[in-house]
């Protein structure tokens, strides 16, 4: 795959430059959230309470004084860490288990595909909370949580697509040459699966991202006061007739961000066809 022809697709496309742009801004907010934000995340003021935006507080502050700019701020990190690597740990331990479960069959195949469907046969916001309430809400939890919940997805789509490889002549030519079980597995089906799987890694991210802000409106994912934006929405919602921007602004990070990752994998899908 030409490297230049990738980067040339993927961004011939203004919607997915725009979505590339939106979350480096997101990634560049959680690197450097303590250089940009101006005050502290959990600093509360009596004096500033449910005040309007303004140039010392360009979102506004919340029921509790705190300046709401700082909190989304410091909010992307925790956003973009769980969600992003919990993504990249489910889709490392799906693609593992999916190649080589499916190229080796048989029975072991079977149970653990079967374990899997078990999985997806409930909603992922469902199992997620079954899990929550087992092992309590933390950062940990809920990163735990996403790989739990999207490893099977992933799996399965490595594995459908070893399936279609497994009886290529290619694949026959490695046996045949007594090729190691590793060799078969990461020299020649990795490199194949690899273009399906960066594509369900875009997807999943975008999904994990609505995963873990549904968590914190539900008071089972980060807990306060750390400034997580599902959180941030749920206090909010009672005192939107006083303070409509604490809504807002939490529920339109949420929405941009997960705009600016579609926008991304669409535009990974589309190169990757072209390429």
């Amino acid at each position: 795959m030409n490297v230049q022809r990738l980067g040339r697709a993927f961004f011939a496309d203004p919607a997915t430059a725009a979505g590339t742009i939106i979350v480096a801004g997101f990634l560049t907010l959680a690197l450097f959230g303590p250089l940009v934000a101006p005050y502290s995340p959990t600093a509360q003021n009596v004096d500033l309470i449910r005040q309007p935006p303004s140039p010392s507080h360009l979102f506004g502050t919340d029921r509790l004084g705190r300046d709401l700019f700082s909190r989304i701020v410091y909010g992307a990190r925790d956003m973009l860490a769980l969600a992003g690597g919990g993504t990249a740990l489910a889709v490392i331990f799906g693609t593992l288990i999916g190649v080589s479960v499916a190229y080796l069959g048989g029975w072991l195949e079977e149970l653990v595909f079967r374990l899997f469907d078990g999985l997806l046969a409930m909603p992922a916001l469902l199992l997620a909370l079954l899990l929550l309430g087992a092992v309590g809400p933390s950062r940990v939890s809920v990163l735990l949580v996403i790989v739990v919940v999207y490893t099977p997805i992933v799996a399965r789509v490595a594995r459908s697509v070893v399936l279609t490889l497994k009886p290529r002549g290619f694949i026959e030519a490695a046996r045949m040459r007594d090729e190691r079980l590793s060799y078969v597995l990461w020299r020649e089906l990795l490199p194949l699966v690899a273009p399906t799987l960066a594509v369900e890694a875009a997807l999943r991210f975008s999904y994990a991202i609505f995963l873990v802000a549904s968590l914190g409106f539900l008071g089972v994912g980060v807990q306060p006061p750390n400034p997580d934006w599902g959180l941030m929405v749920l206090e909010a919602r009672n005192e939107f007739a006083l303070a409509p921007w604490s809504l807002y602004v939490p529920a339109a990070a949420i929405a941009l961000l997960v705009i600016g990752v579609n926008l991304m994998a669409e535009g990974v899908r589309r190169a990757i066809g072209e390429s």
